[in-house]
């Protein structure tokens, strides 16, 4: 298949750049991926879409304050850093620009000095590996120095770094958020589990994988950055119940999907474990896990849209994503939300 079969015409000004005041009154597009109809709805009628025996299964991953900004030790030349994944102790893999005042051996110094580090390696899509040193604990600073990492279309300043997180956030080591989720409030998800809707956590450290753009022409050529995850045996316990009981599961958000997919053996049954999951899915895949995705409108192009398209048929997809435009629905990160089912 052609990247460009994935393209699709976003007015700009469509794009949010910042989140709405109460996380749970976004939009929400209800797609039905059998029959192609659509519904408009508020993100907080999606209890009415879910049933008594249903399972929601989110990622719990907590977004880092992983952008930081540094100069190099002897020329002062400014460096930007995005912390990708924590490779060894006190090494990571991470994003750098400008790339060439990056090269391997330059030291970094951030802030008042507490915190350095010192490029020791390359990667194969030119980021960088670099070893952290420090004079006080590494999160400690990470809190004091970096910035939540918005992606580069969001061009206003994040005012709260709580609402690029979910409220059920627990687990540190994101480079950006599950946006999915950012929809949820503490009193939707009590309604919904009072309704007797069951909720299960995973979890996926978002990295490059997520977001790295697809630069083949032919998408079955791109390879996918492995992400780390964990499903534990109460999640799995969970999720393999509610299928045996002839409920659905409900994923929330491509990350939950992926993770799922990762783990599950032919039958659709999860195993809890733990690892790297690098599966591109795109349209073909036949999906063994879940039954509903509740996802965010994503960038052209991208290996989200793509699996958004596996799941729903690209034609309802594109045919959803056509109507949103027309109805001004508020584009990616801080903007509104699909329920597929």
């Amino acid at each position: 298949m052609k990247v460009d079969e994935f393209d699709f015409y976003l007015p700009e000004e469509l794009i949010a750049q910042e989140p709405i005041e109460n996380r749970s009154k976004s939009r929400l597009l209800v797609l039905n991926k059998n029959n192609g109809t659509i519904e408009h709805k508020s993100f907080e009628d999606i209890i009415h879409y879910l049933q008594p025996g249903d399972c929601l299964v989110l990622n719990d991953t907590k977004v880092i304050p992983a952008r930081l900004y540094g100069r190099r030790k002897h020329t002062l030349g400014k460096i930007e850093m995005v912390l990708l994944k924590e490779v060894e102790a006190d090494t990571w893999e991470v994003l750098v620009k400008p790339g060439r005042r990056a090269r391997t051996g330059a030291e970094i110094v951030f802030g008042d000095g507490d915190l350095t580090a010192q490029v020791i390696g390359t990667t194969n899509y030119g980021g960088r590996i670099v070893k952290f040193f420090f004079k006080r604990p590494f999160q400690t600073l990470l809190n004091e120095l970096g910035e939540m990492p918005t992606p580069p279309y969001i061009k206003k300043k994040l005012q709260e770094k709580s609402r690029y997180q979910t409220v059920y956030a627990k687990k540190p080591g994101s480079a950006a958020a599950p946006t999915a989720g950012l929809h949820f409030t503490e009193e939707l998800l009590d309604n919904i589990r009072q309704k007797g809707i069951s909720t299960a956590y995973i979890t996926l450290h978002v990295g490059l994988g997520t977001f790295r753009p697809v630069t083949v022409e032919n998408i079955e050529e791109h390879k996918m950055h492995a992400e780390y995850y964990e499903i534990g045996q109460d999640a799995a316990d969970v999720i393999n119940s509610t299928k045996e009981s002839g409920g659905r599961v409900i994923a929330v958000g491509t990350t939950s999907t992926r993770t799922l997919e990762t783990s599950a053996d032919l039958n659709g049954k999860i195993k809890p474990c733990s690892g790297w999951s690098d599966i591109f899915i795109y349209p073909g895949y036949r999906f063994k896990a879940i039954d509903g995705l509740i996802t965010n409108f994503h960038l052209p192009k991208s290996t989200l849209i793509m699996l958004v398209c596996a799941f729903a048929g690209r034609e309802k997809v594109f045919k959803a994503y056509e109507e949103a435009v027309k109805e001004k629905y508020r584009f990616f990160s801080f903007g509104d939300a699909m329920l597929i089912m």
